[in-house]
């Protein structure tokens, strides 16, 4: 491993070592020098940034949105599936989609008892509204239905990724795709009758 990691790539080996320790060992073991070690680096380099367990978790929460964000915003709104391409963004259809959905799962119910995750647990969520907000926008809606259709979005994407994350590993998720598509087809279908 190189001596010296730019900023982006530090993080993100980071994040990864955090959230393979959360699924793998559970919150109690979300430590820095357990984190250092998956990420092979000294624990020392996290210590001025990721000072406690907090603050792991915190960055941790925080990087799963940042990376779901970084995929979203990838998809170039010109394309023809935008609203199906990044709505499956939001499900863990892969491995690095369903580790980051376990972490989520564990990170926020951790956040219902505990204050310093909190605030951060509502910004990932609502970075995953607004994503659906997005999405909603580009649906053939009235105006006044947008907020509504977001909130159902919201719900089954989170529905259909608890569905899959509780399946074993390498079971089918076509199943999952289906069931977005035909809702998608459903709104088209709504419009063109209207």
């Amino acid at each position: 491993m190189p001596r010296t990691l730019d900023a982006v790539e530090r993080n993100r080996l980071v994040s990864q070592a955090a959230w393979t320790v959360l699924v793998r060992d559970g919150i109690p073991a979300l430590s820095v020098r357990k984190v250092a070690a998956e990420a092979g680096l000294p624990p020392s380099s996290l210590r001025y940034t990721l000072p406690t367990q907090a603050s792991l978790r915190i960055k941790a929460y925080e990087m799963v949105a940042e990376h779901t964000t970084t995929r979203v915003a990838a998809i170039p709104e010109d394309d023809d599936q935008w609203t199906r391409k990044v709505l499956m963004e939001l499900l863990p259809l892969d491995e690095q989609r369903r580790l980051e959905m376990e972490v989520s799962l564990i990170l926020g119910t951790a956040a219902m008892t505990d204050p310093a995750l909190r605030q951060t647990h509502r910004a990932v969520h609502q970075t995953l509204r607004d994503v659906c907000e997005r999405a909603a926008r580009t649906l053939p809606l009235r105006a006044g239905d947008v907020p509504v259709e977001a909130a159902r979005l919201h719900a089954m994407l989170d529905g259909l990724a608890l569905h899959l994350v509780r399946q074993e590993p390498d079971d089918d998720t076509e199943w999952a795709v289906r069931v977005l598509d035909t809702h998608l087809a459903q709104l088209n279908g709504e419009r063109a009758r209207s």
